[in-house]
């Protein structure tokens, strides 16, 4: 790829005053992923109806967008016993500017790549917590004309669901449109702070997801598999290879589909993806093996919880059987194992999560600090994967008033097993996994992906 020339860097702050103060944060926003998490966003040359100019346009109306997102200018700041709080002091955002001599036609199919690197903010996490800040953007204009928008997002503040809110207002402000949804910005329900309801029965404690992931058989941790090179590739599945005599009817032709519902794309991918990975790390049969699977708790909350609330609704939730049992049951197993989990997640079950973190004495070992450089935390590379799905946020057609993006997609992950599902941008029906393996199981993962349809 063309070297890359920064140009410019400024912080944008708030355009009207906020309200500055401690904003104490939910258990769910110190638990899991607490670094940033980037998105890329490519843009054609912009219309010729676009009189505006662009960089003014993304500062002016980033500046008032954080009059309604005001969270999103604070910083965070530790607190004893491994927990955090948000200082909602309007110190702002940080807003980049690049250019590079590379055209857009450079990139063959967007798939993550080192190279990536210099389209993004980068964030510095070996300076002071209090000093970084929670969303950083980077706008890189190509010699072709076309453009692209890297963001960076501090998940401590916002899971995908609210970064996707608070970016698509700052495209409709850009737009000179009005505010869509405004924030709902009261975190004290999903706050443990008062006791519990009580229960007809005493609940079942069964969050598997506060539990260490297996290691490797004779492994008495992960320090090494942390160690080993990986790769990332992406690979799509088409509407053909998803239906018809695919792998959902693979899946829900089995003896362990529900009938009176079927396996979605996603459980019926996400199973797919862990059987295959399986057979590509050439796991022992008696291997266990953990899957991470997210879940967006918004609706599943009694209320549920109030139309654009702001901040981590989602939760980790797992799956775990053995190598064995997933490569010798068909594909409707594996399948069953994740709609089980899924279905799980009650409100209940959210409640006695908060509940038991609210209780514990540090929650450091619950945050997965790998990009701090921490080797602590939950860990799901070999023999364990972790799988996001992206298939139902609103992704596409983010429109600043020069038109919108022709791909989005996510920004480098390194880490052994993470994982993501996409919609296709280029066609309906399909999806895309973008998947993270050790360079020495690839091939064979990407063998057994396609030859397992």
């Amino acid at each position: 790829m063309a070297p890359i020339t920064f140009r410019k860097s400024c912080t944008i702050v708030p355009a009207e005053p906020t309200w500055i103060g401690r904003f104490p944060l939910a258990e769910w926003d110190q638990v899991g992923t607490i670094s940033h998490i980037p998105t890329l966003y490519f843009y054609d040359k912009p219309y010729e109806s676009f009189q505006g100019n662009v960089v003014e346009t993304l500062k002016n109306s980033l500046s008032r967008v954080l009059v309604h997102f005001y969270p999103m200018a604070g910083r965070l700041r530790w607190l004893p016993r491994g927990r955090f709080e948000l200082n909602c002091n309007a110190e702002g955002v940080e807003f980049i500017e690049a250019e590079s001599e590379g055209k857009l036609s450079d990139f063959e199919d967007f798939s993550p790549t080192p190279e990536f690197e210099n389209l993004m903010p980068q964030v510095n996490y070996k300076n002071p917590i209090e000093t970084i800040p929670l969303f950083l953007a980077q706008l890189t204009k190509f010699k072709c004309g076309g453009l692209s928008l890297s963001v960076n997002i501090s998940h401590a503040i916002v899971d995908g669901q609210s970064a996707l809110h608070f970016i698509s207002e700052w495209a409709r402000l850009a737009r000179g449109e009005p505010l869509e949804t405004i924030p709902f910005l009261d975190r004290k329900i999903l706050w443990a702070g008062e006791p519990l309801p009580p229960f007809a029965s005493p609940p079942k404690f069964d969050h598997k997801e506060f539990d260490q992931p297996p290691f490797l058989i004779g492994e008495k941790d992960n320090v090494e598999e942390r160690k080993k090179k990986t790769i990332v590739t992406m690979l799509k599945l088409s509407e053909s290879q998803l239906e018809n005599n695919g792998l959902r009817s693979k899946a829900n032709g089995s003896k362990y589909s529900d009938s009176s519902r079927g396996f979605t794309r996603y459980e019926t991918v996400t199973g797919h993806v862990w059987r295959c990975a399986c057979k590509a790390r050439g796991h022992s049969p008696e291997q266990p093996t953990a899957l991470g699977i997210c879940i967006d708790t918004r609706s599943r909350m009694q209320p549920p919880l109030p139309r654009g609330y702001f901040g981590n609704a989602t939760l980790d939730v797992v799956a775990a059987s053995t190598s064995g049992e997933l490569i010798s049951n068909e594909l409707g197993f594996a399948a069953s194992l994740i709609s089980k989990a899924i279905k799980n997640v009650t409100n209940e079950y959210v409640m006695i999560g908060i509940e038991y973190l609210k209780n514990q004495e540090d929650l450091k070992k619950f945050q997965d600090l790998h990009a701090l450089g921490s080797t602590e935390g939950p860990f799901y590379g070999n023999p364990n994967l972790g799988l996001v799905s992206w298939l139902t946020l609103p992704m596409c057609g983010l429109d600043f008033g020069w038109g919108k993006e022709f791909y989005t997609g996510p920004g480098t992950h390194d880490f052994d097993g993470d994982s993501l599902i996409l919609p296709d941008h280029d066609e309906d029906g399909s999806v895309i996994l973008a998947t993270c393996l050790q360079v020495t199981h690839m091939e064979a993962f990407k063998k057994h992906f396609y030859e397992d349809i």
